[in-house]
């Protein structure tokens, strides 16, 4: 497993970060499905269960499915849970992420689950645009079966930094390095999206693995939405706002426990990064170098 949960103190500290929510900034807690959410794709394969607390997503030959906040936001922390396909799920990408929608200089902010074989682990790629430059994923194999349960998968997205959660182990990191001329996502306001759909061109190993559709229809469910940021139209200064919980100094730099279980992942579980491809990128990309 990875490394053990917080101290006391750091749970404290972030305790007294959460008291501390300012009126500036649009709180979505927990919520139900409709409340900050819409069908945008094949509203017959979106299910709603326990009175909108939870989601069912449907992909079958005739379609996959897809759903996006009502709002975008700039700057905050997004979570959902999430309980993936069982089985054999190989060909499917379940997303969950973050997009500007303003085409070739979007920002975005992506997490992809690729389907597996059984018994094979699952692979959770992420990917970063910023100004239109997209191109950066790296793939980690999860350490537990995301099938036989909800987790929790995280985006935190403010001045500073932005890190990827898979409940409380930070997958990855990308620092804000604007200083260094590295493009970083802070103008454009960004929805939330989730899709499952199908992609054995290249999700399971490149595309070798085609969806067994004879295993239809697949299903991915979600609960306990949650949105903390700042809604777009919305107060002209809460983006900027020093004073909203996630631009605190509990969350501009992983604490030491967080830098440890990143540390672990990246050791014991990437399996692809591409700073370190190099028949793509012969030089690295400027923030392979930047430093953490």
């Amino acid at each position: 497993m990875y490394p053990s949960l917080r101290s006391g103190s750091v749970i404290a500290s972030i305790s007294l970060c959460f008291l501390s929510l300012f009126s500036l900034s649009a709180f979505a807690r927990p919520a139900t499905f409709l409340q900050d959410f819409q069908v945008t794709w094949s509203d017959s394969h979106i299910r709603q269960i326990d009175g909108g607390r939870a989601i069912q997503l449907v992909l079958d030959q005739n379609s996959g499915c897809g759903f996006s906040s009502k709002h975008k936001y700039l700057f905050g922390r997004v979570s959902m849970k999430i309980k993936l396909i069982p089985g054999d799920s190989a060909g499917t990408v379940t997303a969950f992420y973050m997009n500007s929608d303003t085409d070739a200089v979007r920002d975005e902010l992506d997490f992809e689950f690729l389907g597996n074989r059984t018994g094979q682990p699952y692979t959770v790629q992420t990917n970063i645009y910023a100004h239109g430059q997209g191109n950066r994923e790296e793939r980690v194999n999860l350490w537990f079966d995301p099938a036989a349960d909800f987790h929790t998968y995280t985006i935190l997205w403010n001045h500073h930094h932005i890190v990827f959660y898979v409940d409380d182990v930070p997958i990855r990191l990308y620092k804000n390095n604007e200083a260094k001329g590295i493009p970083y996502p802070k103008l454009q306001p960004m929805g939330v999206f989730s899709t499952l759909w199908e992609a054995d061109d290249w999700a399971t190993r490149g595309g070798l693995e085609k969806i067994n559709w004879s295993k239809a229809p697949f299903y991915a469910y979600y609960k306990d939405f949650d949105i903390e940021g700042c809604s777009v139209p919305g107060p002209a200064n809460c983006a900027s706002s020093a004073q909203n919980w996630w631009e605190g100094t509990a969350y501009q730099a992983l604490n030491a426990l967080e830098y440890r279980r990143y540390k672990w992942v990246r050791m014991n579980h990437m399996i692809y990064d591409y700073c370190s491809d190099r028949s793509r990128y012969p030089k690295p990309p400027p923030e392979c170098v930047a430093g953490l």
